[in-house]
């Protein structure tokens, strides 16, 4: 395959590096990393990879929190041509290990918490080789560990192909099995080319970085913050006491969430007029955009050009754009839902309903182009989710959406059982089906409803009546946090409809009553 310097995703931090070496890159709390020390370490951190017990890895498992081993790790693992699978320490250890072993894993890069964690990972850790480079720089560890000290730098950054993978990100399984979604370097090249041509972000601009690494959305501050010679600025959860006194301490002009970030800043009562005043550009994307959210943070930040951006991770982050208006926004907005605006140049979208003809006006939004992956890491999971359209392969989104007469698209819920909670998406089947696997549940249903922060789960099970902290317990083995259930039901049997099936509308509404 004949291979492309500028399809690299990493050529965007080098741009960056190019225009201002000297300038920050990264401002962990404890510290400022410029571009040049960014570079340097991570080709150290490259070299060391490269030198591995098994020779230069080709996905290197990266398990770290918001440290410089995750940002620094993520481009060492870029330059030496392998592909990244950003992993969270958090998560229950049965859930990374079976992402290690979908994945095909054959380094593991670590900082402290997931050294920690690596010891729960069984066989799929076993005889991993691991680089933890500020934890244990000596490689003396137990395991296969590998020595930074001694390594000789990668002398340069390798190239990358379009149809090389950048990164693996994992999205919630209907099976209780999380679905591997590979992005290629030319999904990102043409993501980012979008981007550039839309925003005018500039060295000047300081990002914040509120998203975890294995969220796709961080690849968005990232790299429009790097390519333009900007800095980022992970988010602590302390800096949501005061949200806009942080923002305004870090001089921040680039703020990106999920909605749920404004009723967080609402409820301490820190979201005043004006609070915000230095940010140039506001993102939202990973839940529904309410228009209220919408109103109170553009009085927040007044200077602040406010976009409603949409998509799944297997359309390349983000895949549609809704610039916010005052003036002609709210006349737009459906249930109070804020438009998701147009498809980025060269995809196409297709509206289709249940009898799978094209529509006009409304239905499940299926969408083709440049930032489609090229399918789910194992192809049995591809049923269902794509389909063939007149010779092109198409993503069903499951979104039921709306054109508007301006031509944007507007969402209006899922056609299946699958919901965004706190910026996660869920499918209802997976937490029915680890719910099942907890002691004395017979038989599980799980519905959302609107709760004061969002989206939130409600479970009805039969069987034995249980604690709900235990059923807790037991879920937070196999689910992250974010997944967890806010209230579980104990009912004798469930309701069913005139087609004998379970009256899942009756349960939602049940729920929702409280």
């Amino acid at each position: 395959m004949t291979r492309h310097t500028d399809y690299a995703l990493h050529g965007r931090f080098l741009q960056g590096l190019a225009a201002a070496p000297g300038r920050t890159a990264l401002h962990l709390p404890d510290r400022e990393v410029s571009y040049a020390e960014l570079h340097e370490t991570a080709l150290r951190w490259a070299g060391a990879l490269a030198a591995g017990p098994d020779g230069p890895p080709r996905v290197v498992g990266i398990l770290a929190g918001k440290t410089l081993e995750s940002y620094a790790g993520l481009l060492a693992t870029l330059y030496v041509g392998a592909t990244a699978v950003p992993l969270h320490p958090e998560f229950p250890a049965a859930r990374t290990a079976g992402m290690l072993t979908a994945c095909g894993v054959c380094t593991l890069l670590l900082d402290a918490s997931g050294l920690a964690v690596r010891a729960e990972l069984g066989e799929a850790g076993a005889g991993v080789p691991v680089l933890a480079p500020l934890a244990d720089p000596d490689g003396v560890g137990d395991g296969r560990r590998i020595p930074l000290t001694g390594a000789a730098p990668l002398d340069a950054p390798r190239p990358a192909g379009p149809d090389d993978l950048a990164y693996v990100l994992f999205t919630s399984g209907s099976t209780g099995r999380p679905k591997g979604v590979p992005i290629t370097h030319g999904n990102l090249r043409h993501y980012f080319s979008v981007l550039d041509d839309r925003y005018d972000f500039g060295p000047g601009d300081r990002f914040s970085q509120s998203f975890d690494l294995n969220f796709d959305c961080a690849m968005f501050d990232l790299f429009c913050a790097w390519g333009a010679g900007g800095s980022v600025h992970p988010v602590p959860p302390a800096a949501y006491r005061d949200l806009p006194g942080w923002v305004a301490e870090r001089e921040l002009t680039v703020w990106f969430s999920t909605p749920s970030a404004i009723t967080l800043a609402r409820r301490t009562g820190r979201l005043a007029p004006a609070a915000m005043p230095g940010l140039r550009w506001s993102f939202f994307a990973g839940e529904a955009l309410h228009a209220a959210d919408a109103v109170d943070w553009q009085a927040a930040a007044p200077a602040s050009t406010l976009e409603n951006i949409y998509g799944p991770t297997e359309l390349t982050v983000t895949i549609t754009g809704h610039r916010w208006s005052p003036r002609t926004s709210p006349d737009l907005c459906v249930n109070g839902l804020v438009p998701i605006g147009h498809l980025h140049d060269g995809h196409d979208g297709v509206l289709l309903t249940e009898d799978g003809t094209a529509s006009e006006v409304e239905g499940e939004l299926c969408i083709t182009g440049p930032q489609l992956t090229p399918g789910y890491l194992d192809p049995a999971d591809d049923r269902g989710r794509f389909l063939d359209r007149d010779g092109r392969r198409w993503y069903r989104t499951g979104d039921r959406v709306r054109r508007l007469e301006n031509k944007e698209l507007i969402y209006l819920g899922r056609l299946d059982a699958q919901v965004q909670v706190h910026g996660w998406r869920v499918e209802l089947a997976e937490i029915e089906h680890a719910l099942r696997g907890c002691p004395g549940v017979e038989d599980a249903v799980a519905v959302a409803r609107a709760g004061d922060a969002g989206t939130e789960l409600v479970v009805f099970y039969t069987g034995t009546p249980t604690a709900p902290a235990e059923l807790s317990r037991g879920l937070r083995q196999v689910l992250p946090k974010g997944m967890l259930p806010r209230s579980y039901r104990h009912v004798p049997e469930f309701p069913l409809n005139s087609n004998r099936k379970v009256d899942r509308a009756r349960l939602t509404r049940e729920a929702a009553a409280g």
